[in-house]
C-alpha cells in the first residue's frame, strides 16, 4: 500500500466530502488550551454555547500524558485553519504529538476537499506518530486504516455507538436507519513520521449540518456528549492498536488489524462504484481488504482487481 500523503488512501471529514483535521503549533492557533477569554455569554467567550463546553486540556494531559506511553504532549488551541497543517509546518516534532482544535477555518480532507462545524462542536484532532524502523515504510499506509479501526473501538466502549468504516477513510453513524458520514481521516506523511488528522461531529444538530448525507453523534443516539471523554477513549484505543501493530512489525494479520478493520468495515459485501485516478470507474461488489489495506472488487467479468486509492461510492446497501 503506498504511504500515505496528501493524494494517497487519505480521507475526509463530516459532510459532502468534508475535510479532515489538521495542525499543532504553527499555522493560525488561536489561544492555548481553548481559553479564548472573554466576558461570559459574550460572543468569543468560552461559555457562550452552555452545551458546547470547552475541552479541559489539563484534564486531558493528566489522563493521558504519561511516562513509557504514546502520548508525550497534548495542546487544545480555541482556533485554526488546519490541524495537521500546523503539524506538517511545525519546526520539530515529537512521536505522541497531539494537537486538538475547538475549530478549524480551513480544515480540509482528500483532493483537497474543504469542511467546517461549529466551534465546539465535534473533536478536530491531528496526531504525529514515527513507526520508525521496526515498521517497512510500505506498510505504513495501514496508518489511516488503523486510525479508524481506533476511533470506532473508543466510541463504541465511550458512548455506545456503532461507527462503521467506508472504506479507506469515512466514518459513518446511523441516523434514522440511514448511514450518515460523521467524521474522517487525513493521513500525510511528514519527516520521518505521519501526521494523521481526524474529525468528527459530535453534537452537530440536524439544522446545522452540511449536507443532507452527514451526520453526528447526537443525532445517532450516542450515550455521552462528552468530548473530553470521548477524546481519552478514542486516543487510548489509537495507543492500543498502534502499539500492538508496531510490535508485529506492521504485520496487519498478525496484529489483527486487517480482520477488525474488515469486521468494521460498511463497504465489503456492497455493490460499488470506485472512481480510478485518471477518470476512470470501476464497478463491481467490494469482497475483501487485503494485505496491503487495498480494497478488493470482484468485476462482472470475474476480475478481482485491488485499488490501493480513489473514491468508492456505495451502490446498493449492505446485505
Amino acid at each position: 500500500m503506498t504511504p500515505p500523503d496528501a493524494s494517497g488512501s487519505s480521507p475526509e471529514t463530516p459532510g459532502e466530502n468534508p475535510g479532515t483535521p489538521g495542525g499543532a503549533p504553527g499555522g493560525t492557533p488561536g489561544t492555548p488550551d481553548g481559553v479564548p477569554g472573554g466576558t461570559p455569554g459574550a460572543p468569543g467567550s468560552r461559555w457562550n454555547d452552555l452545551d458546547r463546553p470547552p475541552l479541559n486540556a489539563a484534564a486531558l494531559r493528566r489522563a493521558l500524558v504519561r511516562a513509557g506511553g504514546l502520548w508525550t504532549s497534548l495542546d487544545v488551541v480555541a482556533a485554526t485553519g488546519s490541524t495537521n497543517s500546523d503539524l506538517a509546518a511545525a519546526p520539530a516534532l515529537t512521536e505522541g504529538t497531539v494537537l486538538v482544535a475547538e475549530e478549524q477555518s480551513r480544515a480540509r480532507g482528500r483532493l483537497d476537499r474543504r469542511w467546517s462545524a461549529p466551534a465546539r462542536s465535534g473533536l478536530f484532532v491531528s496526531v504525529y506518530v514515527e513507526p520508525g524502523a521496526a515498521v517497512p515504510v510500505e506498510r505504513w499506509g495501514w496508518l489511516p486504516l488503523l486510525t479508524g479501526v481506533a476511533v470506532a473501538t473508543g466510541l463504541s466502549r465511550a458512548a455506545g455507538v456503532d461507527t462503521a468504516l467506508k472504506w479507506p477513510n469515512d466514518l459513518l453513524v446511523t441516523v434514522d436507519g440511514e448511514e450518515r458520514k460523521a467524521g474522517g481521516i487525513l493521513a500525510e506523511r511528514v519527516g520521518d513520521g505521519v501526521v494523521i488528522g481526524f474529525g468528527l461531529n459530535v453534537s452537530l444538530r440536524a439544522d446545522e449540518l452540511p449536507v443532507p448525507g452527514a451526520g453526528s453523534l447526537a443525532l445517532a443516539g450516542a450515550a455521552t456528549l462528552d468530548r473530553d471523554t470521548l477524546l481519552r477513549a478514542v486516543l487510548r484505543s489509537f495507543e492500543q492498536w498502534y502499539g500492538d501493530w508496531r510490535a508485529s512489525g506492521g504485520d496487519p494479520a498478525a496484529s489483527r488489524l486487517q480482520e477488525a478493520y474488515a469486521a468494521g468495515c460498511s463497504t465489503l459485501g456492497r455493490v460499488v462504484r470506485a472512481e480510478l485516478p485518471g477518470g476512470h470507474f470501476l464497478t463491481g461488489e467490494a469482497v475483501a481488504v487485503d494485505g496491503d489495506g487495498r480494497l478488493v472488487i470482484a468485476t462482472a467479468e470475474g476480475v478481482q482487481q485491488p485499488m490501493g486509492a480513489g473514491d468508492v461510492v456505495h451502490l446498493r446497501p449492505q446485505g
